[in-house]
């Protein structure tokens, strides 16, 4: 393969793929959800598998979702996932239209029914948190038209530093048969994500370039296709408000989620009080000149636009 030939992420999600991430990931699910060590009152629940009021869970990787999605879940009447699997993939489909929207509403819904169903909660409110769904908020409103969206965003230099710490994205992982939840392989290879005049450069910048680029189109995506819901159905949180004043952004979520039982409320001021804000502003001591430089090439408009200061 020469220097100029794009690298291709993934061939496509096939029927037998689409099965195969879904057995595996029901079975990730249940020990996924153990380790929140919550226990799902049964008592006066319906059971019903029909997924009603889901909450989504928004923003690029490394940003908070992880944290924010694990507040969410110690709510008692929420049934929380992360990063389900199939419609990990699917959502890539929906986006680069190999797959019609019917199609793809029949695997969402049947698969967080199904996730509903394995792990007990049917008639708890399903809320997952799953970054490529910055790319098909449109697509998921159709689908569930009564569903809220909560969007986290970070400082893209601390965002590219985090994430580039990880194997995702990094020229190294390229061509080591390891892949991400939703069957993407890693490496520096163009993702779906990546503007169509721009695949072949992608391959060839920085490892903490790519991390920062992936920080722009995932926060842009959101943003925008966000922008267009109505105001109470989206509230967006910043991961350093978050982390620096926990209490307040409980409250926020407890609002927004429409959290009545006192019960609830504590469970997730308890959640929000285990942020770290130690975690803010850790690239004023790892990022070199250079590296700064590499990072702001791809982000420093949208940091500006967001009111991060250099």
């Amino acid at each position: 393969m020469t220097s100029s030939t794009p690298l291709a992420p993934h061939t496509g999600l096939s029927a037998v793929k689409a099965a195969k991430l879904a057995a595996v990931g029901l079975v990730a699910d249940r020990k996924e959800r153990r380790e929140l060590e919550r226990p799902v009152p049964a008592a006066g629940r319906k059971l019903s598998l029909k997924v009603e009021r889901p909450i989504f869970i928004l923003g690029a990787p490394r940003s908070g979702t992880t944290f924010l999605g694990s507040c969410v879940g110690a709510l008692p009447e929420v049934s929380y996932h992360f990063e389900p699997r199939l419609t990990k993939a699917v959502a890539r489909c929906v986006y680069e239209g190999s797959w019609t929207p019917q199609r793809a509403a029949r695997y969402f819904r049947g698969y967080y029914g199904a996730l509903l169903a394995a792990s007990g909660h049917g008639g708890l409110r399903f809320a997952e948190k799953d970054p490529e769904n910055c790319f098909i908020v449109p697509f998921l409103t159709e689908v569930f038209p009564d569903a809220v969206f909560l969007h986290v965003y970070r400082d893209g230099r601390d965002v590219a530093v985090s994430h580039a710490e990880q194997p995702w994205l990094n020229a190294a992982s390229t061509g080591s048969g390891q892949s991400g939840r939703g069957g993407t392989p890693w490496g520096a290879a163009p993702r779906f994500w990546v503007e169509p005049e721009r695949r072949e450069e992608f391959s060839r910048v920085s490892d903490l370039a790519r991390s920062a680029w992936m920080w722009r189109r995932f926060t842009t995506s959101a943003l925008a296709q966000l922008a267009e819901l109505p105001a109470e159905r989206v509230r967006h949180l910043r991961y350093e408000d978050i982390v620096t004043r926990p209490a307040e952004a409980a409250e926020v979520v407890a609002d927004f989620l429409e959290v009545g039982d006192p019960a609830g409320r504590e469970a997730l001021h308890a959640r929000f009080g285990q942020a770290r804000p130690g975690s803010v502003g850790r690239w004023r001591a790892r990022l070199s000149e250079t590296d700064l430089a590499d990072v702001l090439a791809q982000a420093e408009p949208l940091l500006t636009e967001l009111g991060y200061p250099r």
